[in-house]
């Protein structure tokens, strides 16, 4: 499988901010506070209807097993529901959880090994977007003036992420996504999430992608670190 690296370096629009649609956006805060991601994410009120697979899911990149169990555990005992037990894979070792608002996130490292101690450090944080045509998505986000960072033919992209950016976008097949997250790949409604960026031309007002992806303009997050890349 060959990786078609893109040769430019800026990337003009990028995601800035992401909102989940909660039902109790005071039990949901409480649920990611827990977890340690509640400074990466906005909750608003919503009561969309929603079945099934949503389309997406946040994933979480840490350095070591040890810090994978951290975060599930966390998950779990704020009410998470486990999808995946964390295990070994050909990538390195993570598992995945649904949060109460319904929300799926994976935890993953690409070491197999520990080398220390567990840590509440995240490495990086993706949205993973499941599409129809990855290629066909990617042409979409490249036409809004997003720069492609990684690229597997038809299979993954990955798009460059901005300095106030807490999250970097990625596009992934629906079904392999929700073959990965151990989920049915059906589901019908809203996705519960709305993407918002701070440039180009998403901030002319509410936009929708060719998957029903909504996107609106938003002022940034504060700035999370980001170290390594993630590819699910």
């Amino acid at each position: 499988m060959s990786m078609a690296i893109t040769t430019s370096t800026a990337s003009h629009t990028s995601l800035a901010s992401v909102t989940l649609e909660v039902a109790d956006p005071e039990a949901a805060r409480r649920f990611y506070t827990a977890l340690g991601v509640d400074t990466r994410i906005r909750l608003r009120a919503s009561e969309a209807r929603s079945t099934g697979f949503r389309g997406f899911t946040l994933a979480l990149t840490v350095s070591r097993p040890a810090t994978v169990d951290s975060f599930l555990g966390a998950a779990v005992d704020a009410g998470a529901a486990v999808l995946k037990p964390a295990a070994k894979s050909l990538w390195g070792y993570g598992g995945v959880v649904q949060a109460p608002d319904g929300t799926i996130w994976k935890v993953a490292t690409s070491a197999k090994k520990d080398t220390g101690p567990a840590t509440r450090e995240i490495d990086e944080m993706v949205l993973l977007l499941g599409v129809e045509d990855v290629k066909a998505s990617k042409q979409f986000y490249v036409g809004q003036g997003m720069t492609v960072a990684r690229s597997f033919g038809g299979k993954y992209a990955e798009f460059t992420s901005g300095e106030s950016s807490p999250v970097k976008l990625a596009l992934y097949k629906r079904r392999g996504l929700a073959k990965d997250l151990g989920v049915p790949a059906d589901g019908t409604g809203s996705h519960r999430i709305i993407l918002g960026s701070t440039t180009g031309p998403f901030t002319d007002g509410p936009f929708t992608d060719p998957d029903g992806f909504a996107w609106e303009a938003a002022a940034p997050l504060t700035p999370a670190p980001s170290t390594t890349s993630a590819q699910s």
